[in-house]
């Protein structure tokens, strides 16, 4: 981030940030959001993978619920996340959805047909791009 602002007009502002991402893209979103909540006022997570493969230790897994209630402590404008009935990430999503339900945080949730595909992830980004920034 600090590179793009150096070299492209941005603003910097919460409000005016988000991070989106697919599949392990959607992982990345979900952990750097996380531990950057004053950063990014929109996450997007599609067909997200959601937790480090086992054995994997870093502090930036280390207490996410705690980070969540942070993350949506701050002034959050939208949560997104969406993945198909039949991808294979479907489970470890709903127990997250749980995770999040369980700590009161407000996020919208999109179930479609289909797996992990791109056909998904086109309509995933068609319905989330409207929402950002308002």
């Amino acid at each position: 981030m600090d590179y793009v602002d150096r070299h492209y007009r941005t603003d910097k502002r919460q409000s005016r940030r988000a991070i989106a991402g697919l599949s392990m893209g959607g992982y990345h979103s979900l952990y750097i959001s996380a531990n950057q909540p004053k950063d990014f006022g929109y996450v997007g997570l599609f067909s997200a993978a959601i937790r480090p493969m086992k054995g994997v230790e870093s502090p930036i897994y280390d207490n996410l619920e705690q980070k969540l209630a942070v993350q949506f402590g701050q002034d959050l404008k939208l949560y997104w996340m969406a993945i198909g009935k039949d991808d294979f990430l479907y489970e470890p999503n709903r127990l997250y959805r749980e995770l999040l339900d369980r700590g009161g945080h407000r996020y919208t949730y999109v179930e479609s047909t289909g797996g992990h595909e791109w056909r998904n992830w086109r309509r995933y980004l068609a319905q989330f791009v409207p929402l950002l920034f308002k």
